[in-house]
């Protein structure tokens, strides 16, 4: 079966009020349509192939009770970028237990991931009905969480990042081969699809 998460649906009291919200944090209005009774408007976040939809008789759930992750490259980065286009944002941390787990007492624990392991670190924000909003950094895909037959990138920074991950991992590859690798492309795109795909990587 061929199925994508295209749509989430967020309860919101004040459809105005969320729309101003979103368009200041830099997500893409895709559409905004009414009717005597209905008011439909839905967001993407940059580089997202899925939206939010807000509005009125959209969804019986109280406004303020969604929750939601936005995986990002560099949880500073963005988190830097929304500060400045004004969400009040929390401090980058990690949780006790591991990702999500608030079974924990004092769950959230300050900083980054000690050990700087992909889908360990966070911050977090909430819109203004309450609805929660987490980052969180992903830089390796776990096995299978993407097709191996089908590399993408997001954004020209995301493909920046890997290739720089390549270069380091190519210079100990050039190290135990004690010679220059004339073949580097090859390597390098070997390195990358598998990286992403979650597969072995080439030494």
């Amino acid at each position: 079966m061929n199925m994508k998460l295209e749509v989430v649906i967020i309860p919101v009291s004040d459809v105005d009020r969320a729309k101003a919200f979103y368009e200041k944090l830099g997500f893409r209005l895709d559409i905004d349509i009414a009717n005597e009774n209905f008011r439909g408007v839905q967001f993407t976040p940059p580089d997202s192939q899925t939206s939010i939809i807000f509005g009125k008789g959209v969804t019986s759930a109280s406004a303020g009770s969604a929750e939601l992750v936005l995986a990002v490259d560099n949880v500073d980065t963005v988190r830097d970028e929304l500060v400045g286009r004004g969400a009040e944002m929390s401090e980058i941390f990690h949780y006790a237990g591991g990702p999500f787990n608030n079974a924990v007492e004092n769950p959230r624990v300050a900083g980054r991931d000690p050990e700087g392991r992909s889908y360990f670190s966070f911050a977090s924000f909430e819109d203004p009905d309450g609805n929660r909003w987490l980052l969180q950094e992903i830089t390796t895909r776990l096995p299978g969480r993407i097709d191996s037959a089908a590399t993408t990138f997001s954004s020209a920074s995301d493909l920046a990042s890997a290739l720089r991950r390549a270069e380091a991992a190519h210079g100990e590859h050039e190290k135990r081969a004690g010679e220059r690798d004339a073949n580097w492309p090859d390597w390098y795109a070997k390195y990358m699809v598998a990286e992403q795909a979650g597969t072995e990587l080439p030494q």
